[in-house]
């Protein structure tokens, strides 16, 4: 295991582009961080960063406190594994495995104990004589895991993993990763897009948006506390949803209908008045019919997408749009009008401007 610092880590390339602006992080021995972010956020460059493949255009990179900043990939004793899987298709799983020990020089008694390991651990057993032409691609990416976690190293590097595999695949290997980062007990710091993988799978999680990171936190902390909207909107699923108004006379607007804000949350909208505000909730927080203690809300029904567990239903009220997550069997008729209340426990406030969280 490997205790890393990342202080004020920038990625300039040669056009000037900033990539990575003053990324700052300690990663305790044994976590499991990912990063996420839409497309072109600094993730993966971040990564190759910590992996040695990109040069650290400024700032400091230390493992176990000791600068690492100059090392090739190799001395920094770290594994990783890709998007495309990477795997040599004229050797077979065995090889596949063992190559790596094998260019160490390593014994074949012992690189077959634990290749035999490693597969058992990876349900690959079976597999092993077969090239990866003939394995599925999740057969294919518990290779490239395997091939990871056989040389023993302290830190490991995923970088998009499941992004080549379908739903069904992603969700068994969501776990199966999991289950292995318990069972080894090495520092990996996760690369994804997807904030389902992220919520599942990390003890923490590093938003990041433009180069920058939003939040750091647990998959709860960001749930429950985003620090701004951007967090908000991108933790959850369907996302929350806002409405952007000016507050006048303690209120805002929704659609036609006004919400009073001033008489619940009086104290984070101090020297609001007549500022833009940003009011937000997250759509399996509400409930249907007129509940009390929240705002009641009247809608009319666009649309309804049953899902099996829950059905989302996208609303409108006046120019005003939302999703609401409910239980399918009280899914209502499309173009019926209904009331839904949200709780005042579940308001969510931003400044307008600055898009923090009040």
């Amino acid at each position: 295991m490997a205790y890393l610092e990342l202080k004020n880590l920038n990625k300039i390339y040669p056009n000037g582009f900033h990539a990575v602006h003053n990324f700052n992080l300690e990663i305790e021995q044994g976590e499991f961080i990912v990063f996420v972010g839409s497309s072109g956020c600094g993730k993966s460059t971040t990564l190759r960063m910590i992996a040695g493949l990109e040069e650290i255009s400024d700032g400091e990179f230390l493992i176990n406190g000791k600068r690492a900043n100059e090392l090739n990939p190799r001395q920094r004793e770290i594994a990783m594994v890709f998007q495309s899987y990477a795997l040599y298709p004229q050797m077979t799983v065995y090889d596949n495995l063992a190559f790596s020990l094998t260019l160490e020089g390593v014994d074949e008694d012992v690189i077959e104990e634990r290749v035999n390991k490693t597969a058992a651990i990876l349900g690959l057993t079976d597999y092993l004589d077969r090239l990866p032409r003939a394995l599925s691609g999740g057969q294919r990416q518990r290779v490239a895991v395997g091939r990871a976690i056989i040389r023993k190293v302290g830190i490991f590097l995923m970088d998009e993993p499941l992004s080549n595999l379908d739903a069904k695949q992603r969700v068994t290997m969501r776990s199966e990763i999991t289950q292995i980062h318990k069972e080894i007990g090495a520092t990996t710091i996760y690369v994804t897009h997807d904030q389902t993988e992220a919520m599942t799978m990390a003890d923490r999680i590093v938003v990041m948006k433009d180069g920058y990171i939003q939040q750091v936190g647990t998959p709860h902390e960001l749930y429950f506390n985003p620090e701004n909207l951007f967090v908000a909107g991108f933790i959850g699923e369907p996302p929350m949803n806002f409405v952007k108004g000016v507050l006048t006379n303690g209120e805002i607007a929704f659609g036609n209908q006004k919400i009073n804000l001033a008489s619940k949350f009086a104290d984070k909208l101090n020297g609001y008045e007549g500022k833009e505000i940003v009011f937000g909730f997250r759509p399996e927080a509400i409930e249907l019919g007129e509940q009390e203690d929240s705002y009641k809300i009247s809608c009319n029904v666009e649309l309804t997408e049953m899902l099996g567990d829950n059905t989302n239903v996208y609303i409108t009220s006046g120019d005003q749009q939302a999703i609401l997550k409910v239980d399918p069997h009280d899914t209502p008729e499309m173009d019926s009008d209904i009331t839904f209340s949200i709780p005042y426990g579940s308001v969510y406030l931003f400044d307008g401007e600055t898009e923090k969280v009040l």
